[in-house]
């Protein structure tokens, strides 16, 4: 069965990239555009990996990781934290809420698929 990550990304473009680049190496990529009601989907798909956005509608991707963290199913499960600021701030602050690598865009499908399976085996 394929493993599952969770992206959540509220740019079409960048979801249709990391999804195909994903899907191609055999992950079940699921999706969600929003910070909202974002912990009622990671509580209901419990993925194996997430993929969070810094900047989404409604709840930063830091508070969800937060939420994350704090949570003891989820707590242990791989984050990537996208950003398109690469400012030393956003990686430090990534880095207090929990985020277990940072990437800024725009990134090559090679450093995507590179950081997602660094982060699947790092959990295995």
């Amino acid at each position: 069965m394929a493993r599952q990550v969770l992206l959540i990304e509220d740019e079409p473009n960048i979801i249709e990239a990391i999804s195909f680049i994903l899907s191609r190496d055999g992950w079940d990529v699921r999706t969600h555009s929003g910070g909202e009601n974002a912990m009622e989907i990671v509580r209901a798909r419990q993925p194996d990996l997430i993929i969070l956005d810094v900047m989404l509608p409604h709840r930063s991707g830091f508070e969800l990781l937060t939420d994350i963290r704090a949570d003891p199913d989820l707590g242990q499960t791989p984050v990537l934290m996208l950003t398109a600021r690469g400012q030393r701030k956003d990686r430090e602050m990534a880095e207090r809420a929990g985020a277990s690598l940072f990437m800024t865009k725009p990134f090559s499908n090679a450093e995507m698929l590179e950081a997602v399976r660094t982060l699947a085996s790092d959990a295995a």
